[in-house]
């Protein structure tokens, strides 16, 4: 049995978890999906969200358990569990970054934008407002850009759930060392039809900063809606101690 801690992305919650959580209980082990601040039913405030309180939120999860946790982040959940490993590298069993963001020490999401290949259909359906320090994904923008491979039925679900997405985490760069952050293990999920987080991204980041293991998936951005199972299987083996 492990203990999986799931980090969603921009505009989610810990609700796009629910059918993965569900099969990995089925299987035993224990599931936490938090709500980062000013996510799902979190109610923070835009102007007091940044990346640091997303970080604490998983930190405050990560010293009250008995054991090392497999934690796995999504798309800018990458940044989120980058810098828990950094605070807490003993904590941790291995990181799992499903088409999430894996930069390199003093990078930070938007520095690399310009380094970015081109591809992703984010930017045309994405809506800053600057003045307010948030963005929306534009109505119907987000089954384009997220859920391309989903159901009906899984992407009216979804759009209803999304919210504005804080500014602030998207321009603070990282801060690792090899000694906490680079003595973790990290496996990295690309998603081969991916149209936020285009493959070329993807192999572009776990290139720069190599992976124990990289394992591919033929899905969108969001298999936890689309492909639970394979996913909930890959995360499974992964937390086998021989894998």
């Amino acid at each position: 049995m492990s203990t999986f801690i799931l980090i969603h992305g921009a505009w989610h919650g810990g609700w796009c978890w629910e059918k993965v959580k569900y099969i990995l209980e089925q299987n035993g082990h224990i599931v936490l999906a938090p709500d980062l601040p000013g996510h799902g039913e979190d109610k923070t405030p835009i102007c007091d969200i940044s990346l640091e309180s997303y970080v604490d939120c998983v930190c405050d999860l990560l010293d009250r358990q008995q054991e090392k946790v497999i934690l796995v982040g999504h798309s800018l959940g990458g940044l989120t569990i980058t810098q828990a490993a950094e605070k807490r590298p003993d904590t941790i069993e291995v990181l799992v970054y499903l088409s999430a963001l894996l930069l390199r020490n003093g990078d930070s999401r938007h520095s690399i934008s310009d380094s970015e290949p081109s591809g992703s259909m984010l930017a045309e359906y994405r809506e800053l407002n600057k003045r307010e320090g948030y963005s929306t994904v534009k109505e119907h923008g987000s089954e384009k850009v997220f859920y391309n491979d989903c159901s009906d039925d899984d992407i009216l679900w979804a759009k209803s759930k999304l919210v504005p997405q804080s500014l602030q985490p998207m321009d603070v760069p990282m801060s690792t060392s090899k000694k906490n952050f680079g003595s973790v293990r990290r496996i990295y999920i690309e998603c081969l039809q991916d149209k936020a987080i285009i493959p070329e991204f993807q192999k572009k980041m776990y290139t720069e900063l190599p992976c124990e293991k990289v394992i591919a998936m033929n899905t969108s951005h969001s298999p936890f809606l689309s492909a639970p199972r394979e996913l909930a299987n890959h995360l499974i083996f992964l937390s086998n101690p021989t894998a």
